[in-house]
């Protein structure tokens, strides 16, 4: 594959901008001729989601009422890389920290991906983090609405073809986690 990109962009107009998203159209124009437009695209900053396991084989997950979708959603921990935070690690381990009271014992990098190529140019980083005890009071910010859930591993696997981690993304972070430590087999 050639490293010049088949797409140029021929005009940007900002839609919206605020501390949480920045949506813009494009014009663009395609290596082979046709004119896109508008071709959206969202950036949003980068964020983290921590596959957090305890010593005694559980995922401490947070419950989370999500408005867009009208639902609690059981999910992986994460969030927002803020500004100035370089290492997503560290603000993984936060993260965890903040939603849930619980800080590992180790922790890295899984892997880093887009979540959506198409339309956004964020990134998810998804942090392993492995002997997880409950370490502190949970600081949930103002907006969140959320609950604390350590659920055995065997449950959360028995329950992902039937929708228990409500997060697409977090389903592949999770699964990934758990064969780093040899839980599965991908």
């Amino acid at each position: 594959m050639p490293d010049t990109p088949p797409w140029t962009t021929l005009q940007t107009r900002q839609i919206v901008e605020d501390r949480w998203i920045n949506l813009r159209a494009e014009t663009v124009r395609t290596d082979r001729g046709a004119v896109l437009s508008p071709w959206y695209v969202l950036s949003y900053p980068d964020w983290t989601a921590v596959v957090p396991l305890t010593d005694d084989d559980r995922l401490v997950l947070v419950r989370q009422w999500r408005h867009a979708a009208g639902a609690w959603c059981l999910e992986l921990p994460g969030g927002v890389i803020d500004p100035g935070e370089a290492d997503p690690v560290a603000a993984g381990c936060r993260e965890l920290l903040e939603e849930t009271g619980h800080a590992p014992r180790d922790a890295r990098l899984l892997y880093s991906a887009f979540p959506n190529p198409a339309t956004q140019a964020n990134r998810m980083h998804v942090v392993l983090a492995t002997g997880c005890v409950p370490s502190a009071p949970v600081a949930h910010e103002a907006g969140e609405s959320m609950r604390v859930e350590c659920v055995p591993v065997a449950e959360v696997l028995a329950g992902i073809g039937s929708g228990l981690l409500a997060h697409g993304l977090h389903v592949g972070a999770a699964l990934a986690g758990l064969a780093a430590v040899g839980r599965i087999r991908l």
